[in-house]
This record gives structure tokens, sequence and C-alpha cells, in this order.
């Protein structure tokens, strides 16, 4: 995975057919490579070349073949161009270093998107020197090129992965270099205080003090403070990228399934007037305003299960609902209410939203007196509405639109570490305890920033990271 001195290709477009398929090389021999499958001299940087794929064992001047050809007495020229040489009519852009997505030489062809014609080409490739590209081995090197830092670089699998316009926003933001360049504020901000420090430290016999003790508090002061408000974002920032889960929860029959079919656009649950025909666990992942959402119908709750696999699908509604983020309580309006609704609607724990559901049918109840959401899944009365409320469950979440979310677990956890030192050199600082062990702990905070920025990489960390990329990527 780390060897950079060879030429790597893959097909950069997803599995599949399509009107285009993309072919991508990038090394020290890509544009040679290129050369040889096309059978032209050079290409122009950066400008689109219409032009012919061949295969490169097919007879062309240099080839084993065409060698035989001219042991047996004959020329190149005297033997006419076979048809099955080509391989297709492709679109060659060639990019050269450091101009590139990887900081090399990349070429890219782009053929018909027909699986067996992108696989013909990375074998003809391949035939003449390149090498198959490992998962993430095209960002790898445009990481180890100083195109992009670590936090960029796992961006790019974040943005392909994205199924929300929000989470695909909160990705290419950070692909962009605004949360680097927010994590790299404060790092320069303890640069200057661990360098005031320092200089202190060197000096110790002329009385030189280059900080004083109420610059270096209101210094860590400040630090402590930015960090907890990217802390505060990355919070929100990974309900973006997790998304957050919804238990639809209630009696028997009062109608769960049907809400759940009507929120996610199918009949993915069996819906009757049999009491206590949803058994197991349903889930659906819905985007609400721009944030994925895991609805789970559950069966329903009453006291006194009808069998034991009632019994134990009751077991695991209450287990959805104690996991969920929020909890869509669902009462009946055609029926009375009773003290089993009543215990829903008033358990401890997630928020819960409380909907009145068969609103088309005569109510038996005035659903405000609950504070409930009067909805019909029939009519779809109150689904608009219903669909705002799950939104406000996302309260913030759409403000960070004009600041950079951290949506990272990794860059989270060391951003915690950083604080935990930050918080200990503040506390030494403050007791008078000497420069040297206060530097100690906001060396250490700074060693975090580099981890999250890949300055001070680890090789199984990064082995870890671009695994989980596609090949192509």
């Amino acid at each position: 995975m780390f060897a950079t001195d060879d030429t790597i290709v893959a097909i950069a477009t997803p599995p599949g057919r399509g009107g285009i398929g993309v072919v991508r090389l990038s090394g020290p021999a890509a544009a040679a490579i290129a050369q040889t499958l096309t059978r032209r001299d050079t290409f122009e940087p950066r400008h689109a070349t219409l032009t012919y794929i061949f295969d490169v064992d097919a007879g062309a001047p240099g080839t084993e073949r065409a060698a035989k050809r001219e042991r047996r007495g004959g020329r190149p020229s005297e033997a006419p161009e076979a048809p099955s040489a080509k391989l297709d009519q492709v679109v060659v852009t060639f990019f050269p270093a450091p101009h590139s997505y990887t900081g090399e030489d990349v070429v890219e062809v782009s053929a018909h998107g027909s699986p067996v014609v992108l696989q013909a080409i990375v074998a003809a490739a391949i035939a003449a020197g390149a090498r198959l590209a490992n998962p993430g081995e095209f960002t790898f090197r445009a990481y180890l090129r100083g195109r992009i830092d670590l936090v960029q670089a796992e961006a790019v699998a974040e943005l392909i992965e994205a199924v929300t316009p929000l989470q695909a926003r909160v990705a290419f933001d950070q692909l962009e270099g605004t949360l680097t360049g927010r994590l790299r504020a404060i790092d320069t901000a303890l640069l200057d205080l661990a360098a005031r420090l320092e200089a202190s430290l060197d000096f110790p016999e002329e009385g030189y003090h280059f900080i004083t003790p109420a610059e270096a508090g209101s210094a860590f002061a400040s630090v402590l403070a930015s960090i907890d408000a990217v802390l505060e974002d990355a919070a929100r920032g990974r309900m973006i990228r997790e998304g957050l889960t919804a238990a639809i929860v209630g009696r028997p029959n009062v109608g769960k399934s049907s809400l759940f079919n009507r929120l996610a656009g199918s009949a993915r649950a069996i819906v009757t007037d049999v009491p206590g025909t949803t058994r197991d666990l349903l889930t659906e992942r819905i985007d609400i305003g721009g944030v994925p959402f895991t609805f789970v119908d559950t069966a329903g709750v009453r006291r006194e299960a009808g069998d034991a696999i009632e019994e134990e699908g009751i077991a695991r509604a209450r287990q959805a609902e104690a996991a969920a983020d929020v909890v869509i309580v669902v009462l009946d309006r055609s029926r009375p209410l009773t003290g089993d609704d009543r215990a829903l609607v008033d358990a401890p724990g997630a928020r819960r939203i409380v909907v009145a559901s068969k609103s088309d049918l005569p109510a038996a109840w005035n659903e405000e007196d609950a504070g409930a959401l009067a909805v019909s899944s029939l009519t779809d009365e109150g689904i608009g509405e219903l669909r705002r409320r799950l939104a406000g469950a996302c309260a913030g979440l759409t403000e960070l639109r004009d600041r950079p979310a951290m949506a990272n677990v990794r860059h989270a956890a060391l951003l915690e570490l950083a604080r935990a030192a930050l918080a200990r050199a503040r506390a030494s600082a403050a007791e008078g305890v000497p420069e040297e062990f206060v530097l100690a702990d906001i060396h250490e905070a700074r060693a975090r920033f580099d981890e999250m920025t890949g300055a001070r990489p680890q090789d199984e960390v990064l082995r870890t990271i671009f695994e989980r990329f596609c090949i192509g990527k």
C-alpha cells in the first residue's frame, strides 16, 4: 500500500453498466502506458483527446507478437491492422504532475460503460506495466503528495457514502478544508503559547518571562473554548453522519404499521385488523430534513401477551423504545384512551412525539387534550407536520451549513484527548508548576492535532482509514 514508485490503474466509476466508464492511471509511467495503449506519441495536458485503445498484445510495434512476426521475416507495416486489436473508442485526458488529483502524472480514460470493455482496458494497462490499485490508493497518494491532509482524505470516503444532501454538504465542507482550517487555528494558538513558554524556559537565570500567568490563563481559556465549540458541533455532526432512530410504539392495532408504511412510502409492514399482527421489529431508513432517520415499527404493547411469540415481540419493542433517539407514541383517536396509552405517553426517556391516529374516523377524544398531533395514514392529514416535528428533533443540525462540522468519530476522540491534556496544562500553570510540565501537556495536545491531520501518521491508522475506500478512488 505504501509503495509510490510504480504506476497504478483501476476502474474509477461504480460497478455495473452505464453510458461512460472511467479507467484511471496514476504514477510515473501513466503517460507512457497511455501512449502504448493508444499508439500515440503525446497527449496535450488537460485536453480531451478522442482516440482508440488497442490490445497491447495485438501486434503493435514493440510488442512480443510483433517481435515474433519480425523474426519470421515480416515487417510490422506488412501486416494489416486486425480489427480485433481495437478495444474501444475513448476520450483520454492527461493531467501532468503536480496538477492532478494524486499529485502524480494521471491519465483518465473515458470509455463506454461496459464492464467487459473497462476490464479489458485495465488488463491492457497491466500488460503495459501498470499495477492494479489497492482500495483508496489514489486518495492515499494524494495525501502522501500533500494534495490533501488526512481529515480531507477521510472526507472523500464520507462524501461517497453520503445518502442525504446534508451529509454530502458536511463531507464536502470537510473536503474543502474548512474543518482543517478550524483545527489549524487552534493548533497555531497552541504553538504560540508553547513558544512563549519555551522562551521563558530558555532564560531562567536572566529572569525573562515572555508570558505572564494571567496571559497564560487567558490563552488556555481561549483555546479550550474553541475546542469545546468544535466538540459541540461534533456531537451534531455525528448525528448527521450516523442519523437518528425513531421508534413507533403503541398498543396493538392503533395504526403503528400504517404510519410506518406511510412514512416509508411503501407497504413494508403487514397491516390487518387483527391485533398483534406485528411480532418482530421492522426498520426503514428515511431522509427527514437531510438527516437519515431509521424508523422502527414495533409490536403492540399490552399487559397480557397472547402467546410466547407476542411476548418476545413486546420485549423487543421495549428495547427499541429504550434505545431510540425519538419515540413516536401512536394513540387510536377512534377509541377511548386506556391506562396503557397514558403510561406510554408519560414514560421517561427519549423525546416523545404523541400522534393521534385514524383522524379520518369519528373521534372518541380530543387530541388537543393529550397534546397529540392528529394524523391519518389514509388521507395524509398531519403527515407533513409530523415530518416537521421530527426535523425539530434535529435542532441545530441545519445551522451547521455556516461552519464546518466534525462528523468523524476518530477526530472527536482525538480532540477529546487534546482537551484533556490542555485541561491538565491549565491546572498545572495555575498552580505554578514549572514550565517543563506544562509544556509536556501542551505538546501532547498538539500531537493529537497532528494525528487528526496526518502530520504524524501511524501506519496502522492509515491502513485502517484507506482500506475502507472503494477501489479506484
